[in-house]
């Protein structure tokens, strides 16, 4: 598994989550970049992503929805406040109700991620949610946000392994 860190640091509201990958940074960068990449680890492997609108740039807005096992479809939104490719995205993450539009009775976070080559052709991600306070933190691991991260990080490694695959 790909996820080497898990981190809650309730004095100053955040979950880090690192993880190492066997590519370049500009490859993990492109999970992110490409909403038919990022669709097939965001989520939990039993809420799988779908992203109904994307556009990745510094004040672009992302909308999709997560299917669940029984068919629900919890939806949430981010609106990309830095782009430095391929070295880190913030953006405000939340939840929305069925239009798509945030829901203003579950708490949003600021996430920060970066990339750091730590040996060639190696990166690590460091994936930072940061809260408001003490309430929306305890509210949103309650959900299982930690757990759910850590999966859908832990499914990148096999998208990476496909690139091996298709390049011998």
């Amino acid at each position: 598994m790909t996820v080497t860190a898990v981190y809650k640091d309730a004095n100053s509201l955040t979950l880090t989550i690192t993880a190492e990958f066997d590519a370049p940074p500009e490859r993990v960068w492109q999970l992110w970049a490409n909403p038919r990449q990022l669709e097939r680890w965001w989520g939990p492997p039993t809420y799988p992503a779908t992203f109904t609108d994307f556009v990745f740039k510094q004040g672009g807005r992302v909308n999709y929805h997560m299917t669940g096992p029984t068919g629900d479809q919890p939806r949430g939104w981010w609106e990309i406040l830095e782009l430095d490719p391929p070295r880190s995205i913030v953006f405000l993450d939340g939840f929305a109700d069925d239009n798509g539009d945030p829901n203003p009775d579950l708490p949003a976070t600021t996430d920060r991620v970066t990339f750091e080559e730590i040996s060639e052709g190696k990166t690590q991600m460091t994936f930072v949610t940061i809260f408001s306070d003490a309430e929306s933190m305890a509210t949103v691991l309650a959900m299982g946000a930690e757990e759910g991260l850590r999966e859908a990080v832990g499914q990148i490694d096999a998208i990476l392994d496909e690139d091996k695959v298709a390049a011998r």
